[in-house]
Order: C-alpha cells, then sequence, then structure tokens
C-alpha cells in the first residue's frame, strides 16, 4: 500500500518532506503529493510512516484503499 496527501487539508508546510526515508514526497504545482509506487509506508524501517507521525493536521495523510 501506499500514503497520499488530501489536498484539500494540506497547508504545504513541507514538514514531511524531508522525513520521508524513500523520498516519496515531492510538490507538484505548489502542493506535497506522494509517489505511490515509491512511498513504503516505511514499513520495516518505522512502526507508523513519518509523514503522518510529523504532519501537524490530523488526517491529511492517509493510506490509499485498496
Amino acid at each position: 500500500m501506499a500514503m497520499k496527501i488530501n489536498a484539500d487539508l494540506c497547508t504545504s508546510c513541507g514538514d514531511c518532506e524531508p522525513e520521508c526515508p524513500t523520498a516519496s514526497i515531492s510538490t507538484k504545482k505548489g502542493m506535497y503529493v506522494i509517489n505511490a509506487s515509491e512511498c513504503t509506508e516505511c514499513d520495516g524501517e518505522y512502526d507508523k510512516p513519518q509523514c503522518v507521525k510529523i504532519c501537524p493536521i490530523k488526517g491529511c495523510i492517509t493510506q490509499i484503499a485498496a
């Protein structure tokens, strides 16, 4: 699975980008996005996705539904 950023909630603070161990987060047209093909949800490295852990907006970064 992978994570996604809800553009309606994202404030473009940029806190998530440097925390991503797979460098899956980037900006696109001024908004942060997660490349789903690169995102591992930090599985095997951390107990929780680091982007979710650092994001100041609850519910902004969520798992892509299967």
